[in-house]
């Protein structure tokens, strides 16, 4: 049986959310949930088991596969500069959200999700062609920059007049993510297990019931 360890910070609902798709996806896996206070104290040691973090706030001595591109996204003023200094697109705050779907074969790209309350997202967000190729562009270009290994990421981007300005990179299914369960077949945090744990996804679809 394998393990799994989720690691949270504050935010403790995309962590239900992941340990139902492991659930679904591979019900023999035990699954633990843990706050990073637990991680920093000693009270919880990985161990063999395989480190899936929902948050940016993590020890330093954590090993795993994705903590070097965790370190960028934890630090957004230096990520911004990188992306407009050496990818050329506009920076700024946005809410919405591109996730990237990234497998060992290549990216596939979901449909974009907004905030459309105080802590309420909602996906699809039906954007022009012109966004989308724009999104698409600076998503694969920045993912590519950084070597990210596979794993479900949140771009988080805004608009600046007719162009996409970059805010930040999530590089997990931080909470907008939850917009996509029963909307969103498979869902983030079940793409997110299959990428980490190199399952195919061949597709993904809005639910015909949604669409």
């Amino acid at each position: 049986m394998s393990k799994v360890l989720i690691v949270v910070g504050g935010e403790k609902s995309p962590a239900a959310s992941l340990k139902a798709a492991i659930a679904q996806s591979d019900p023999l896996t035990e699954v633990n949930i843990c706050g990073v206070s637990e991680l920093n104290s000693g009270a919880i040691a990985p161990g063999e088991a395989i480190v899936c973090p929902l948050t940016l706030d993590l020890p330093e001595n954590l090993v795993f596969p994705a903590q070097y591109v965790f370190r960028f996204c934890g630090n957004v003023s230096a990520a911004r500069d990188r992306v407009a200094q050496e990818l050329l697109f506009p920076v700024g705050e946005g809410n919405f959200w591109l996730p990237v779907v990234l497998t060992a074969k290549g990216p596939l790209y979901a449909e974009a999700i907004k905030l459309s309350g105080e802590l309420s997202y909602s996906q699809p967000v039906h954007l022009s062609d012109v966004w989308r190729q724009q999104l698409y562009e600076l998503a694969y270009r920045l993912l590519n920059l950084l070597n990210a290994p596979p794993a479900t990421y949140l771009m988080q981007f805004g608009f600046v007049g007719e162009r996409i300005c970059f805010d930040r990179l999530w590089p997990f299914p931080a909470a907008p993510a939850i917009a996509s369960v029963g909307v969103q077949v498979p869902d983030l945090f079940v793409c997110h297990w299959y990428c980490l744990t190199n399952q195919p996804i061949y597709d993904i679809q809005i639910s015909s019931a949604v669409a």
